[in-house]
């Protein structure tokens, strides 16, 4: 009788585990559709060098200068300020 029982809760564990994992089955072979490209740089603004980061040193809000990937500091030249000053003719 013990047997019987045994052979019965076996089976109806073995039924209960295909069933449970009949849900993770596919019916067929999918392959998932491939991520789209990243966008597109936006383009340099007028002025700026590729490769560079743009420095204010002053914080002032204008740029003085600029990083090259190496980490050397590169002022750019800017003209004096234009005014009424100095010789005239």
């Amino acid at each position: 009788m013990r047997k019987d029982i045994l052979k019965v809760l076996v089976a109806g564990g073995l039924m209960t585990g295909s069933l449970a994992m009949g849900g993770c089955s596919s019916s067929g072979d999918t392959i998932p559709a491939p991520a789209p490209p990243p966008p597109a740089r936006p383009p340099l603004p007028p002025g700026a060098i590729p490769g560079t980061m743009a420095a204010d040193r002053d914080g002032d809000g204008v740029v003085d200068g600029y990083y090259t990937s190496d980490g050397v500091y590169h002022p750019t030249c800017v003209p004096p300020p234009s005014g009424s000053r100095g010789e005239r003719g």
